[in-house]
């Protein structure tokens, strides 16, 4: 099995105007420092920022320009995601292109970050996709790996890495990284969490083995983050255990039980009982004031 290289790419995100450009730059920079990359991933809402008023068409410009990208340097992209456009609704989507610079998948997030990402729908449908003479990889995005089943369905699925563009710039990012720990040793695979900074998060992008140790966190700046891995290693820990020990998947495999309690169908009693998920009342005044907030937000080197 080849080696392959996965670079995420921790950069600093508009919420007010495209990010594009500057993402291509990025993706150049990555690829003559770091030829050897096969696969690059950007943070969620990389490309036009956090704000629903920046939805875009799929397919569309922005669609074209990476799948360009992607098949001028040859390599597989994950672009992050961007908000989508279609017909009267908004999803939270993202893409896969292959090297050939084509759209091999398109992903919408399953869980949307209520009660913040107002007016988002959520996705159906898992994603996942293979690379020839590497493995299968598959795709969630921020606020899904809250749920543990969106991870573990990936894993039953056969995905042995799991790519996952994070927007986060709040105070709950170490717990962010506990979750993404804990996805990777649970479901015994690599995790890719990578988040964006300014209006795209806090950084502090965090890459997991499938031991769920640390390979790799980020600071609050920019970085490019190339890290090779070996898929041998979800297959050693598949087979005999996270540090030789438990072995979830196949514990899993062999007493799956009745989760019947997650039929959209039935009845869920106590969940009722929570009460409605409660969204700010505001919605068109929190984009204003976003959008007033990164504009007023000045270049450190214009600050007296």
């Amino acid at each position: 099995m080849k080696p392959f290289t996965i670079a995420g790419i921790q950069m600093k995100v508009s919420a007010t105007h495209s990010n594009l450009e500057m993402m291509k730059l990025k993706l150049d920079i990555t690829m003559n420092v770091y030829p050897a990359v096969d696969l690059v991933l950007f943070s969620e809402l990389c490309g036009y920022g956090p704000l629903t008023y920046y939805a875009q068409e799929l397919p569309g410009h922005f669609e074209d320009e990476m799948k360009a990208m992607a098949k001028k340097h040859k390599i597989w992209l994950v672009p992050g995601s961007i908000f989508e456009k279609s017909g009267d609704k908004i999803y939270n989507t993202a893409l896969v292109i292959n090297p050939q610079g084509e759209v091999v998948s398109r992903y919408r997030k399953m869980f949307p970050f209520y009660p913040y990402e107002v007016g988002v729908t959520p996705g159906s449908e898992f994603c996942i996709f293979d690379i020839p003479d590497v493995g299968r990889f598959g795709l969630s995005i921020c606020y899904d790996m809250w749920f543990p089943e969106t991870i573990r369905t990936l894993a039953v699925m056969g995905a042995e890495v799991i790519l996952h563009p994070t927007l986060t710039g709040t105070m709950d990012r170490d717990i962010e990284h506990s979750i993404a720990q804990t996805m990777a040793a649970v479901n015994q695979c690599f995790f890719f969490d990578i988040n964006g900074l300014d209006s795209g998060g806090i950084g502090r992008s965090t890459v997991c083995g499938p031991d769920g140790r640390i390979m790799y966190q980020a600071g609050s700046t920019e970085e490019i983050i190339p890290i090779e891995i070996d898929m041998e290693r979800v297959q050693r820990s598949r087979e005999l255990g996270v540090m030789r020990l438990g072995q979830p998947l196949k514990s899993f495999r062999d007493h799956m039980g009745d989760f019947s309690i997650y039929n959209a169908h039935k009845k869920h009693e106590y969940l009722e009982s929570l009460g409605p998920l409660i969204k700010p009342q505001k919605p068109e005044q929190l984009t204003e004031l976003k959008q007033r907030e990164s504009m007023i937000q000045l270049p450190v080197n214009l600050v007296e």
